[in-house]
This record gives C-alpha cells, sequence and structure tokens, in this order.
C-alpha cells in the first residue's frame, strides 16, 4: 500500500487555479437582459391577439392618431412573433445555458476553461448573432420555419459560435483533473453534438442573394426535417443542457447528493436515444406517411419513462432538505422548475397520442403545453440558478430574499393563469369547430365565431405572461442591487493534478467490442427493420428483438459487475462517451428522414402533383413567408371529418413537393389556406389585405405596406435558378423571359383590379390619387400587394395523375378512411357548396 501511494504522488501534485468566472457572469447578465426584452414582446403579440390596433397602428391608437404608423410592417404579430420565440429560446435560455455549463464545468473538471479568448468569442458572437437576429426578423427576412427562421449569413454564424464553443468544451475536457465524467457533463456533451446535427442538417440551404434563400429539402421532407430539428430543439436545447444543470445546482443548493447514480444513467441514454424519433408527432392526421407517423407516436409514448425517471431523480434529491423549501428561493424554484419539467413531458406524449392530436393541434393547447415548459421549466430553472450564481459570484449575501421570493409566487400565478388560459382556449375553440349543425352534413360555427369566444381567455393569456414579465424584472433589480453590494473575484482553489495515465486511456476495441454494446446494437438492428419488414417477416423481427432483449437481461444478471465496470471506464474517456451519444442520436434522424427523399418525388406521390408557380406567385409566396403569415395560418388540411368538411378535401403528399420551405404551419389563429386559391375574387383579397375588418371580429392586422412597397421583379431569375438547384423543375427560361412573364401577369391582375364600377383607388407616392387608369395600373402592378395575390390565387394547385392500380378491398381515397369520406368535402362555413375537382393552371 506505501508503494503504491507513493507511486500516486509521484504522478500527481497539487496547484492552486484560478477559474474564470466572467464568463459565466457576462451569460448571466446578457441572459436577464434578452429575457426581459422577449418577454416583453411575448406580453406585446399576446395583446396584439385581443386588440388588433396594437399591430402597425399601436403608435396611432396611443396618440389617438397624431402618430400614424399604418406602413410599420415590423410592428405586426407575423413579424414579431418569430422575434419573441427567436429571442426566449436562442437569447434568453441560450445564455443562461451558458453561463451554467461555463460556471459547472470549470469545477467538474477542476480547471479553469481551456481559453479565454475562445469563452470571449463565444460570447460576443452570441449576443451579435443575437443582434442581428432582433434586426432582421422584424424586418421580414425570414426563413420561414419555426425555430428556424434565422437567415443564411446568421445561420452561418451560429455555426461558427458554436464549433467554438465546442472546441473550449472539449478541450477543458482534456485538461480536466477529475478522471470521471459527472452526470451534468453527460447531458452538456449531448446537447452540443446533437445541436450541431440538428441545425447544420435542417438549415442546409442555397442563397439566392445575400439576405435571401431557399432549403434544400421541399414538401414532405422538408416538413420531417423541420419538425425533426424543431422537436429537438426543444428537447437538446431547452431540455439536455437544463438536466445537465439541474444535476449540478440542484444537489448543491439542497446540500444533497443526487438521488440515484443509476438512474441518471438509465435517464440520460433512454432520454439520448429515444427523444430523436418524436419530431413526426407534430404531424400527425397529416400527408406525412402512415409509418412516420406511429413511429413518432410510438416513440413520444416510450418518453414518458425517462422524462418522470429524470423527474423524480431531482425531486427526490431533496430527501432530507425539504424543510429549506419553505424559506430558500432557490429551492423553491427548482423544485417547481423540475415539477414543470414532468407535468410538461406528460403533456408531451399524451398530445401526441393521434385521437388527443386531433382535438389539440393548431390550437391553444398547444401554445399553452410549450410554455408551461418554457417559463414553468427553463424560466424557474434559470431564476433558481441565477439567484443560486449571483452571490457566489459577487460574494456577498442576495439583496432581498423577499423579493425573490415575491418573484417565485408571482411567476407561479402568472404561469398558471397562462396555461389554464390555454387549456380551456384550445378544447374549447376545438370543439366549437367540430361541431356540426342538426342536419349533420355541415359545420355549425364559422371560424370567427369561435375566434370570439375565446378572446377573454387570449385576454387572460396576456396577463398571465404579464405577471410573469414582472416577476422577471424584480430578479434583475434584485440581482443589479446584489452585485452593487459586493465585488466580483474569480474563484481561486487547490487541485490535484493528475496525470495522462488516469484519463481518456480506453481503447476504441474495448469501447465496441463487448456485452452492452452488442446486445444494443443487435436489438435496434431488429426492432428498426421491425418497421420496414413485409408481414410475418416483421413478427419474426419483433420476436428477435424481444429474445434479444431477455438475453441481454441475463447476461446482465450474470456479470452486473463487469456492465458496471465498462461503464465507470466510458465516463472516464470523453471522446468515446461522445462517439456514442453521437450515434445514438443519429440512428434515429436518419432512418427517418432518408426514405423521404424518395416520397418527396413527383414519381413517387399518390393522385396529385402541385403545379409550378409562375415567377410572380414566387415572388408573392415569399412576400407571404416575409410577412410571417404561417405563424397565423396552415396550409394542410388533415385527415379529419371536421377539417374536410370545413376547408375541402384533405391534402395530398403530392401537392406541396415543390414548396421550398413548406408552409404546413402549426397553428390557426385564422383559417387554413390549403383550398384557398381561387375561391374568391382578387378584388375581395385586395379588400381584405387592406381592412381585415371587413370580416367582423378579425384580429388579423392591416397590411397597408403593401400598397405601397415595391415586388422585386429583378430578384426573380436568380431565385428561379436556384429553386431549380433544390430541386423543382422550372424549364429553362432566360432572364428576361421570367421577368416579363412576371410583368406581364401583374399587368393582368392590376388591370382587373381597376376595371369596373367597384374597381379600386390608386394612390401615387404623394398620397394623391392616380390621374388616369393607365398611370393607376402603372404603378399597381409594381406593388408587393399584386404578387401575394398572384399567390393567393395559386395555393392549393395541383394537377390530377393518373391512377395506380389499388386493392379493391382497400378504400380507394386513403387507407383507414371512411368509405363515404369524399361527401364530405364542402366549402367552409357560410359559402355555397363547391365540388370538389382538380383545378389545373391553363
Amino acid at each position: 500500500m506505501e508503494t503504491v501511494a507513493a507511486t500516486e504522488t509521484a504522478r500527481s501534485h497539487t496547484e492552486t487555479i484560478e477559474f474564470d468566472d466572467r464568463t459565466p457572469k457576462a451569460f448571466l447578465i446578457a441572459s436577464i437582459f434578452w429575457g426581459i426584452i422577449g418577454m416583453t414582446v411575448g406580453a406585446l403579440i399576446a395583446f396584439q391577439l385581443n386588440f388588433w390596433q396594437m399591430n402597425g397602428k399601436f403608435l396611432e391608437w396611443i396618440t389617438f392618431g397624431k402618430f400614424h404608423t399604418e406602413g410599420i410592417s415590423f410592428l405586426t404579430f407575423g413579424r414579431l412573433r418569430p422575434l419573441h420565440t427567436n429571442a426566449v429560446i436562442f437569447a434568453f435560455v441560450g445564455n443562461m445555458m451558458f453561463s451554467g455549463i461555463y460556471y459547472s464545468t470549470q469545477r467538474l473538471c477542476k480547471c479553469r476553461t481551456a481559453s479565454d479568448l475562445l469563452s470571449k468569442i463565444h460570447f460576443w458572437g452570441w449576443q451579435l448573432i443575437i443582434v442581428s437576429a432582433a434586426l432582421t426578423l422584424p424586418a421580414g427576412l425570414t426563413q420561414g420555419q419555426e425555430y428556424a427562421e434565422l437567415i443564411w449569413p446568421i445561420d452561418l454564424a451560429v455555426a461558427a459560435i458554436w464549433v467554438v464553443f465546442a472546441v473550449n468544451f472539449f478541450w477543458t475536457l482534456h485538461k480536466r483533473n477529475e478522471p470521471s465524467l459527472y452526470v451534468a457533463i453527460w447531458f452538456y456533451i449531448a446537447t452540443i453534438i446533437t445541436i450541431a446535427m440538428l441545425y447544420i442538417v435542417n438549415n442546409l440551404q442555397v442563397p439566392t442573394a445575400l439576405l435571401h434563400s431557399y432549403p434544400v429539402f421541399g414538401g414532405v421532407q422538408n416538413a420531417l426535417v423541420q419538425w425533426w430539428y424543431g422537436h429537438n430543439a426543444v428537447a437538446f436545447f431547452l431540455t439536455t443542457p437544463i438536466l445537465g444543470i439541474m444535476y449540478y445546482y440542484l444537489p448543491k443548493a439542497a446540500g444533497r447528493p443526487v438521488y440515484s447514480y443509476r438512474l441518471s444513467i438509465v435517464h440520460f441514454w433512454s432520454l439520448v436515444f429515444i427523444y430523436i424519433w418524436a419530431g413526426p408527432h407534430h404531424l400527425l392526421n397529416t400527408s406525412l406517411p402512415k409509418w412516420l407517423q406511429l413511429s413518432g407516436m410510438f416513440f413520444s409514448l416510450m418518453l414518458w419513462a425517462p422524462s418522470w425517471g429524470g423527474m423524480l431523480n431531482g425531486l427526490l434529491t431533496l430527501r432530507g432538505a425539504w424543510d429549506k423549501l419553505r424559506t430558500d428561493p432557490v429551492i423553491k424554484f427548482f423544485v417547481a422548475g423540475v415539477t414543470f419539467y414532468g407535468m410538461s413531458t406528460f403533456e408531451g406524449p399524451l398530445l401526441s397520442i393521434r385521437a388527443v392530436n386531433a382535438l389539440s393541434h393548431n390550437t391553444d393547447w398547444t401554445i399553452g403545453h410549450v410554455h408551461s415548459g418554457a417559463l414553468g421549466w427553463n424560466g424557474f430553472m434559470a431564476a433558481g440558478m441565477f439567484y443560486w450564481l449571483a452571490p457566489r459570484l459577487w460574494r456577498t449575501k442576495l439583496w432581498r430574499t423577499d423579493w425573490a421570493n415575491f418573484h417565485f409566487w408571482i411567476g407561479l400565478t402568472g404561469i398558471l393563469i397562462y396555461v389554464a388560459a390555454m387549456w380551456f382556449s384550445g378544447i374549447m375553440q376545438q370543439l366549437m369547430l367540430n361541431t356540426p349543425d342538426e342536419s349533420g352534413t355541415a359545420l355549425k360555427y364559422e371560424f370567427i365565431t369561435t375566434v370570439d369566444k375565446i378572446a377573454p381567455f387570449m385576454l387572460f393569456r396576456a396577463i398571465g405572461g404579464t405577471l410573469y414579465l414582472t416577476g422577471m424584472i424584480l430578479m434583475a433589480i434584485n440581482i443589479w442591487k446584489t452585485a452593487k453590494s459586493g465585488s466580483f473575484a474569480n474563484e481561486t482553489r487547490e487541485v490535484a493534478v493528475i496525470s495522462r495515465e488516469k484519463k481518456d486511456i480506453m481503447r476504441w476495441g474495448e469501447v465496441f467490442r463487448n456485452d452492452p454494446i452488442a446486445y444494443t446494437a443487435w436489438g435496434l438492428l431488429f426492432g428498426i427493420l421491425w418497421f420496414f419488414l413485409p408481414p410475418l417477416a416483421d413478427v419474426a423481427s419483433l420476436l428477435a428483438c424481444c429474445v434479444l432483449v431477455v438475453m441481454a437481461v441475463r447476461a446482465f444478471k450474470r456479470s452486473n459487475h463487469a456492465w458496471a465496470d465498462w461503464y465507470e471506464r466510458l465516463a472516464e474517456n470523453w471522446m468515446p462517451f461522445t462517439v456514442l451519444v453521437l450515434i445514438a442520436v443519429a440512428i434515429g434522424g436518419a432512418i427517418q428522414i432518408i426514405p423521404t427523399a424518395t416520397l418527396n418525388s413527383a414519381n413517387n406521390v399518390e393522385d396529385r402533383k402541385q403545379v409550378l408557380y409562375t415567377p410572380l406567385e414566387l415572388a408573392g409566396r415569399d412576400i407571404f413567408v416575409g410577412e410571417g403569415c404561417y405563424n397565423c395560418h396552415t396550409q394542410m388540411v388533415r385527415t379529419l371529418v371536421p377539417d374536410v368538411m370545413r376547408y375541402g378535401d384533405y391534402s395530398r403528399l403530392g401537392e406541396s413537393i415543390y414548396d421550398h420551405p413548406f408552409q404546413w404551419g402549426s397553428k390557426r389563429t385564422g383559417p387554413d389556406l390549403a383550398r384557398e386559391g381561387g375561391r374568391r375574387s382578387d378584388k375581395w383579397h385586395y379588400a381584405h389585405m387592406m381592412d381585415p375588418r371587413m370580416n367582423k371580429g378579425s384580429r388579423m392586422p392591416s397590411y397597408h405596406v403593401l400598397y405601397e412597397a415595391k415586388t422585386d421583379i429583378e430578384a426573380l431569375p436568380s431565385k428561379i435558378k436556384t429553386q431549380r438547384t433544390v430541386g423543382v423543375p422550372y424549364p429553362a427560361m432566360s432572364d428576361d423571359e421570367i421577368i416579363d412573364q412576371a410583368k406581364k401577369q401583374a399587368q393582368e391582375i392590376a388591370m382587373g383590379l381597376i376595371e369596373g364600377s367597384d374597381g379600386v383607388v390608386v394612390l401615387k407616392d404623394d398620397g394623391t390619387e392616380a390621374e388616369s387608369r393607365e398611370e393607376a395600373q402603372q404603378l399597381l402592378e409594381k406593388r408587393k400587394i399584386i404578387a401575394l395575390i398572384a399567390y393567393l390565387q395559386k395555393i392549393g394547385t395541383y394537377e390530377e395523375l393518373a391512377p395506380k392500380p389499388v386493392d379493391p378491398t382497400i378504400n380507394p381515397i386513403k387507407p383507414g378512411l371512411p368509405d363515404d369520406f369524399r361527401k364530405y368535402t364542402r366549402s367552409p362555413v357560410g359559402e355555397e357548396p363547391k365540388p370538389v375537382t382538380a383545378t389545373v393552371n391553363p
């Protein structure tokens, strides 16, 4: 024993290190600042849904007409909603996450962050990205995909800064003076690896200009990739890093060790593997292939177990320390945050059940679900961490504990009001939308009627959000006063420096050639084949998977020490651990996404194929995307009888194969638009965009700017060329032909609007009326409203394909739907029934 001790002493020595606490401090301050900004925008758009005047006419409204802002489009809901979501996700939670990771990683690794320079580049680069987003999103510069709206130059910056963060993090792991990687580090690794994969794949795009691009993926494949990213951005940006923070800061605050190390292992690996498969549950009852919908639902339901395992591991860590809940605001926030995590991860799988999703999707119920996680889980964990960190960073006591307690209660009240209002609003509206009239062949309520009924709940949502924002402002003041009462200094600590022989020495053969990996790999292989093999073969594959599970359990019981020893060694080697994480998260994405490359092809669609947009219609579509119309309107008639009765025949996969980006949407603040093309006149659209109050009770903002701004016709040749690059089969056309086509169609629409006794009045740039019909036409044909009308009249246009041979025993309309489904293909409530026939461009 003395010889061993002497050897250990020779291999290591102690030294005093100074942690870099300036970086976590900077990210903490930035998180609070951007959090208040993002939530202020959120409160504003919540009130906009109650008072349409708070859109572009906000300043005119509050100054009683003295300040005219009808042309200020960046104040509209469609522009501000992406700003709100990106600010809360990437600015508030992102900065909070970086603060927590930089502080805890140094302590867990017992070394200073590898590079102060990289830390500074990371911080200032991330803030520059946020500022860029805050400038471009309200300006209408967007990709038009939820949580991925940032334009391509900013996407490149995000990727570059994320690489800087990753290099600094893994370099620090390499330098560490602690042999084993603690649980929190596992979750940080999963976050860094998976977000890089998700962000790069989802944001593959081809630029048309410095500020515009089209995504590589289109139609159903774009929808799948987007929600593979969108769902897992929630999983690996808003969940896994915060779980890592929970595993570090909750035990620190409670003064207790983590309840179960073994449970944390199960929690981590099952969560990392299962989460990545669950994205398709955002596309249930759509034209997404059924096997993908079922796989999304299946894996979403499986998430119940690991998610609640993590919640219980967090709450049970407080055993013996529950008395602190009465007096310590940090414990209050952590306990409530972990509880909201459990409730959100219970509700999420519940909403992924197809029958429940038919009721919840596109309604405020989903909004309530998202905010219970964002405000309750992310917001409360952030507050708890900030209140714990601030006294330690500035070496003093928290300025006002009673303010922190009040912040907790006002924030909790705000969340409960918000979420309850959204539950009532979503369920009530969908039930009303699904209610048939006395005949049973039509629907009872118009869409706008349901919006009027839920107006009180939308107001309660705004009030609840404002209460939560008030708590954030109190926290900002409290931490600012705490900082002023203390003095900041980097912490110094004496640590034992370990030699390289004690860490990162696992050989790759030892990583992969062992029972845990072998049983897992073969079990996954047969489990995955179960999805794809034909009848009987799929049953055999499932049985093989079950047999392997039984064999793995028996092998573990026989040699559990060998399995445990292997994992302990794995947890001491960051590179093999990281590779296994990458494999675990890549499997699900590859299996779901790669097959859709063949589905999103004109040769493989069902019975309809989308008709190409003309150049002017493509320009109008870009205007539609830039104004954020997808935030309120879907373009997907689901395979549900009430949807078909209200909007028309259900959407097919082939009807959107050339849409880059897809516009299926996820929320119906207004009605679905998938069957809007050709339903109303050009003059109706012209008047509606000018004054949506022609539909009494409409919350839609007025778009006066579209009647003044000009369409960028000269950009169309580059856009058409890019569309060809991403696979849209446009015929060969010269630049002049493209521009001439667009101008000719614009002239025809403008002429139709001006003609007749009810012709529109066209104003010149100085506000005076055009003096002649020719002048009016020349002015009008250049304006954005014309291109937008062209697009609105094209939505849903398709051509019928020759029918393929079908099994006579299967419903030819769609397997699994009733034979009399087509009889419900009716026009919206209040209009004359319209026969469901293919609409093909002449």
